[in-house]
Formats: C-alpha cells, structure tokens, sequence
C-alpha cells in the first residue's frame, strides 16, 4: 500500500528527474559548442555538484513560498560563479521550467492549486514573455541597464520578505472564504509577471504569491500552489526563446534543474506545518544584498 501511494505521489517527479539527468549526461559527452556570448569556461564535475546544491535549495526555498527558486539561482551565478547578467537570466530561467513543472505537480496532486484561476494567469502570462522577451534582447547590449533593472526588481522582494517576516499576521481560515476571482485581473497580473519574467528570467512567483493573497484574498498555500502551476507554460515559452537566443549554458541548468525538482519536492510537502517567517527575513536579507550589488555596478 504505501508503494502505491508512493508511487502514485512521485512517478511523475522520477521520470522527470530521469529526463533531465539523461539530458546532462547527453549534453556531457557530446559536448555541443558554446555560444560566442557565453564568455565563460565549460562547468566541471565540482561546479556541476555545487550547482545541484543550489539547485536544492533555490526548489526547496521556492516550493514553501510559491516562487520557482529563480531569484536565488540568479545571483549566485551572476556573483558566485561570474556569469555575465545575460548568461545567467537565461540559465536561471531555462533551470525554473523544471523547478515549476515538478513544484507545480506536487502542489497540483495535493490540492493546493486553485485550478480556474490558472488558465487565466497562464495565457496573460504567455502574451507577456513574448513581449518580454524582445525587450531583454535590446537591452543585452546595455548589460550595466539590465543590472540596474534586475537590481531595482530585487528590492522589491526583499523589503516585501522581510516586512512579512517581521510583521505579518495572516490569518488563514479567514483568507480561505474570500477569494475574489476576477479573470480580467488574473490575466492583468499573469501578463505582468510574464513580461518582467522574460526581461529578468525569474519565474514570477515573487510578484504572483503576493499579488493572488493581498488583492484577490488567496490564503498563501494556495496561492503558493496556483503561481507554481501557472508559471508552467510561462517559464517553458520564456526559457525556450532564451535557448534559441544562446543565452543559456545547457549543463549548468540542468544541474541546477535535478537540485531543484528535489527541493521543490521537499518544499510542497512541507508548506502545511512550515512557518517561513525566519526563512523570509533571511532571503530578504540576500535579495536586498543583491539589488545593492546590481545597482552598484550601473556606476561603478
């Protein structure tokens, strides 16, 4: 019985884990070449290993708080491991497809996921990142203006973490009974957050979560899960023209995608009995550390 049910929870999550790690494997053996923009040396087996850590806590961090782990990759390839701005927005978002697919269905399976409201942020969603998307192109020339942008889009993140952390006081059976669905408001947002998803290559969840619980009254698990599911298609159609433009380094996303299908895991089935207040003061804390980097470097 509990092999079923096993089994019945994680097939999915498995075979998906398996794709990706045969995806790598092909990808190291055949070794296809770098785009002339990578500017960077090829990740060895350290690297890889370090990055699938990441990719552990960015799916971990993301499954508990609705977002699809980008905002974490992000700067750490960006300072940590010295990939230009271009190169790591497209990685980052390329490696959030499957930390949102895998997120997505655990939330999805458990109940957590409010099913109508998805479509309508999926389709604004998608219309966004295609506009997105051209914009980030004109401005990968201008990499110290894209620093300033993504620099000025992760302060938002990290006062929000932080204030939540330090003085939120939700109340989750009264968010529960007053849920506003408003499909025109839905796809509003979803096209918002699909726009700054294709200039920044963040999932989204980090405006979607606090959108669906302050203006249309989510309780934050299923807002949680609803912005998961709903970056599915977003991330898929981002992170694809992404990998056509030669901006995404194909064996670094994808160790950092194995790393996040199994923190997703870990965060989705924690969300319940989790109280995030420590970890969102902590986050906020290295968001607001790396808007101060990215906007820094605009002048200096």
């Amino acid at each position: 019985m509990k092999r079923k049910i096993f089994l019945e929870k994680y097939a999915f999550v498995v075979v998906l884990l398996l794709v990706i790690i045969l995806a790598l494997a092909w990808v190291l053996w055949n070794r296809p070449p770098l785009a002339a923009n990578a500017a960077l040396p090829r990740p060895d087996a350290l690297e890889l290993l370090l990055l699938a850590a990441i990719g552990i806590m960015a799916g971990c961090f993301g499954g508990l708080l609705g977002i699809g782990g980008g905002i974490i990759m992000l700067p750490l390839l960006k300072f940590g491991f010295n990939y230009s701005t271009t190169m790591a927005v497209g990685t980052t978002l390329f490696a959030v497809i499957f930390t949102a697919i895998s997120g997505g269905y655990a939330h999805f399976f458990r109940g957590n996921a409010h099913r109508p409201s998805i479509a309508y942020i999926s389709l604004g969603g998608v219309g966004g990142i295609l506009l997105g998307s051209f914009f980030f192109q004109m401005l990968a020339t201008q990499m110290k203006l894209l620093n300033l942008v993504l620099g000025l889009f992760f302060v938002f993140p990290g006062f929000f973490m932080i204030w939540e952390s330090l003085f939120s006081r939700q109340n989750e059976a009264v968010e529960s009974q007053n849920i506003r669905e408003k499909p025109l408001g839905l796809s509003v947002l979803g096209m918002t957050v699909g726009f700054l998803t294709g200039i920044l290559g963040l999932g989204g969840g980090y405006l979607l979560v606090p959108g669906m619980t302050y203006f249309f009254g989510y309780p934050i698990y299923l807002a949680v899960g609803t912005s998961l599911v709903s970056v599915i298609p977003i991330t898929i159609v981002g992170g694809s023209i992404k990998l056509l433009q030669s901006y995404v380094l194909l064996e670094a996303s994808l160790a950092l995608a194995a790393g996040a299908i199994i923190g997703a895991q870990l965060g989705a089935a924690s969300i319940k009995n989790f109280k995030p207040a420590t970890l969102k003061f902590l986050f906020g804390l290295y968001f607001s550390y790396a808007a101060i980097r990215l906007i820094s470097s605009f002048w200096f």
